[in-house]
């Protein structure tokens, strides 16, 4: 292909929501090799929930005094599952490296 050709050759658009995952990982017998993570999709509702969820399996108790909840790796897990329509359990099993990168896309997104 000549560098006319290549000029003139549209550029592939990246989606920004799409998270590749650092290697394929199975969970509860399905293959991911990325997570779309589409944070605008999401609602105060949806917000409020994931600190309902929390409580409900555990990971807030009455006693966590959490003096900034957009700082608490476990709601930005919970944000992140919402965002990506996953099961929470999903982002808590994945390899720490794309654990912490999920939940600092989830951090940047509550503008913290």
């Amino acid at each position: 292909m000549s560098g006319k050709d290549q000029q003139n050759k549209p550029e592939e658009v990246k989606d920004e929501r799409v998270f590749a995952l650092s290697r394929p990982f199975e969970f509860e017998g399905e293959i991911y090799t990325e997570l779309l993570l589409d944070f605008d999709k999401l609602s105060g509702n949806d917000l409020n929930d994931a600190i309902r969820e929390m409580k409900a399996t555990g990971y807030l108790s009455a006693q966590d005094v959490i003096p900034l909840m957009e700082m608490h790796k476990p709601y930005q897990a919970f944000v992140a599952a919402k965002a990506a329509g996953v099961f929470p359990g999903l982002i808590f099993a994945l390899p720490a490296k794309d654990f912490s990168k999920i939940t600092t896309r989830a951090m940047v997104f509550l503008n913290v």
